[in-house]
């Protein structure tokens, strides 16, 4: 195996060196290539002096120096890479011994497109552990059963009851599918949540099989600068972020054809319902109605059941 592994480079200058040299301790492991998204620390100083240091350590940077975001900076990974399969990483995690163990196995079947395992989570800091353990406990992020690679789409779609999730620090793909099916990866303009819509498309196209599910694979660093745990829910609305993510979801089911109707429409209520949580109160209900009579013909015909009536309206005036 011949693995490119991509790091996206910014505010990290702590946290970049241990990335690398996690990903350097596997033979598989081609090259790391490093994409610096013109930080505000000194993470480009420590990437070129990784490059100095390690041979397999390539440095790139956007072509006009500047800050672009996640998506944009691995999709520039992704074009410099040449490796026959591409792993991510985050600059703050890191993996683990066993990351590529299930990879070497499956990998030997033609059919496997891409492999995922599981992510556990460190906290760099006591004041860390205070602020976000709420969000991430010390649980695996993972998937809780095996998954036949076509059933992977729509347990991500909420389709299958309870799916789990996997990270994008747990992915290896294989590069020749990639780039064969899909023309289009990290979408630019989602400052958030980009690596979600990303692998819900990623699992549409390629045959994703579970490797090692049940301990983690590699680790999410947590500290009090992460991009996704800083953002301040005072500010910006999740309702918000996240109806942005099932609009361009609903946006690219529609247009490709081979989605399901089935999944079309449980993809258009989901996004629903985060257009009614972002709502004002007096909007919301009438949002609520129209839903309710659009989308419900046994509700329209008045055989509804009444429980659940009740227990909706409460949850939407909370």
């Amino acid at each position: 195996m011949k693995i490119s592994v991509i790091i996206p480079v910014y505010n990290a200058e702590k946290f970049v060196s241990q990335a690398v040299e996690s990903a350097l301790q596997f033979e598989e492991v081609y090259e790391v290539i490093l994409i610096e998204d013109k930080s505000p620390d000194n993470a480009l100083q420590v990437c070129q002096q990784l490059t100095e240091k390690y041979e397999r350590v390539k440095l790139y940077q956007h072509p006009d120096k500047g800050n672009h975001g996640a998506g944009p900076t691995r999709n520039l990974g992704m074009t410099k890479a040449t490796g026959d399969f591409l792993a991510f990483l985050d600059a703050d995690d890191y993996y683990l011994p066993n990351r590529f163990d299930a990879e070497k196995v499956l990998f030997e079947d033609s059919d496997v497109e891409g492999v995922y395992g599981a992510l556990g989570v460190h906290y760099y800091s006591d004041k860390a552990k205070e602020q976000y353990y709420h969000l991430f406990g010390d649980r695996l992020t993972t998937v809780y059963k095996r998954h036949h690679p076509k059933d992977v789409f729509f347990g991500q779609m909420h389709m299958l009851g309870p799916f789990g999730l996997f990270s994008i620090d747990a992915l290896t793909i294989r590069r020749e599918p990639l780039v064969k099916k899909m023309d289009i990866w990290f979408k630019g303009h989602l400052r958030l949540h980009e690596d979600t819509e990303f692998l819900f498309r990623l699992s549409y196209y390629l045959n994703l099989y579970p490797g090692i599910t049940d301990k983690a694979v590699a680790v999410r660093g947590v500290h009090e600068n992460n991009r996704i745990t800083k953002v301040d829910t005072r500010i910006i609305n999740p309702a918000i972020t996240k109806g942005l993510l099932w609009q361009e979801v609903h946006n690219w089911a529609e247009k490709e054809g081979t989605v399901s109707e089935d999944a079309k429409i449980h993809i258009k209520r989901i996004l629903r319902s985060f257009e009614i949580a972002k709502a004002p109160k007096i909007k919301k209900w009438r949002m609520v109605m129209k839903y309710l009579v659009t989308d419900y013909p046994s509700i329209r015909s008045g055989l509804y059941n009444v429980n659940f009536k009740h227990s909706l309206f409460f949850n939407i005036k909370k």
